[in-house]
Parts: structure tokens; sequence; C-alpha cells
């Protein structure tokens, strides 16, 4: 495979991986809090000092600088809408910071605040993991299905209030480094550097009876999958065009021969 066959081949690729993540952003624009994902491209120009000995050398003795194409992806946590629901479980952050979450795996991380309360009162999330707060799980103590219901209320800065008594307040934590994040499934991040944890007392605030929607844009992510579709189709057609162009050089070579 020719030189220039190979970084066309390396663009479509980046160019398919990009469309995988727009695909995974579309089919979560119904999750709540979940953060869409982008990706990025980094062009480096090859020296004889800086190439990798497993890259294709260029067979074509061309004097033009050859590149060599790199492709990541990172998590776009800017807010999402609020959407008010009525329901007193409903828990949306604004401004800085994530839910703690006590898990089979340790403790992660959400912005996804649809909770509800276990058969021991405690305020868990829907896969029944316990909501951490300063003091640990958040014991709720509210009556029995039978017994007239408690009054259940968040304040603003995170303060859990069951019946007039103060219980505990929501652990939040932020992290100084966006890359310090990775995202473990079910809308859950793990962090990668407890150096870059930190409690979060202010710069938040937290809405009761409101979700915080997903941070995918429909119109814009449909726009980007066009112009990615674009892109795919013409590092195919660049490849056709120098895999015949090589094609026409052989046969020419060898009629002369």
């Amino acid at each position: 495979m020719s030189g220039s066959i190979y970084m066309a081949a390396t663009g479509a690729l980046a160019y398919e991986k990009r469309m995988q993540i727009l695909s995974n952003n579309l089919a979560n624009i119904n999750t709540v809090g979940f953060k869409k994902d982008r990706g990025r491209f980094r062009a480096f120009e090859l020296s004889v000092e800086t190439r990798n000995p497993k890259m294709p050398v260029n067979l074509g003795g061309s004097q033009a600088p050859e590149f060599w194409m790199q492709f990541s992806s990172y998590t776009d946590f800017s807010a999402g809408e609020l959407k008010k629901t009525g329901n007193p479980l409903d828990l949306a952050l604004t401004g800085r910071g994530f839910f703690c979450v006590q898990t089979p795996d340790g403790i992660q991380y959400t912005r996804r605040g649809d909770f509800t309360i276990n058969s021991d009162e405690v305020l868990v999330t829907q896969d029944g993991w316990p909501v951490l707060g300063a003091s640990g799980e958040i014991q709720l103590k509210i009556a029995k299905p039978s017994d007239q219901m408690r009054e259940f209320s968040v304040s603003e800065d995170g303060f859990i209030t069951v019946d007039g008594s103060q219980v505990d307040r929501l652990r939040i934590v932020d992290f100084t480094q966006s890359h310090a994040l990775e995202k473990a499934g079910h809308n859950f991040y793990r962090g990668l550097n407890p150096n870059a944890l930190e409690e979060v007392d202010e710069d938040f605030k937290v809405s009761q009876g409101f979700l915080e929607l997903s941070n995918v844009n429909v119109v814009r992510m449909m726009t980007e999958m066009i112009e990615v579709l674009r892109g795919y189709e013409s590092y195919q057609k660049t490849m056709r065009a120098i895999d015949e162009m090589n094609a026409k050089v052989i046969n020419d070579v060898g009629k002369t021969a």
C-alpha cells in the first residue's frame, strides 16, 4: 500500500470513529444527565527521527512532507437543560460538581439525579446504588407506605431535610482536570486521578423536582453526521483515485519495459 493511500485510509478511519461517537450521542439524547463525547484530530509531520518503524515508507521518492493523523475523543461536560418533573426525589445540579454514588466497583460520579428510595429507606439510584452524603449512605427514615408520608426536601446547597429535621447533606465533588474522569457505563464516571478530586461546598445549586437532560443538540448532531459522511466519502474517492493512478503507472511502465 502506498503512503498516500495509507494516509487517506487513516483519515477515513478517523471519520468512521467520529461517526460512531455521533451515533452514540444521538442514541442517548433522552438519557438523563448524559454528557456527549466529541472527537478531535491532530496531524503530525513525520521525520526520520519521529517515524514509527511500523509505518509504511514512501517508496515513491517524493520530497513532499508526510503526515500522521491521530484521532482521540473527550467528554463535553457542558450543562444540559433542566426539566421540571415535580417528583421530590428528582434532583438536578446546576454549576459545578457531580453526585457521589457507592457502586460495586467503588465510588463513582454522575449528574443523573433521578433517584428513588429502597426498602431500607436509603436514597439510591435507579440501579439501586446508594447516593452518598457527608456521612455516607443517606438514611431518609421516611414513614412506611401505610403511614402518612413525611415532608422530604433538599435545599439549593444540598442539605436534606425530612419532616423538618436535617438528616444529611449531599456529597458533591468536582475534578480540577476534566481528563481525570472516564465513562464507566450507565451514565457514571470513575476517577482516574485522586489528586484532582475536590469537595465542592459552593458554586453549585441543587434543584429539587427537576432533572438535567442530555446536553446533546439533535440538529447539531445531525449536521455533523452529514459533514462526517461527506468527509468519509471524500477520503474514499481519494483512495480510489490514487489506486487508479498507481494502476495506470504500473501499466505504462510495463508497456515501455
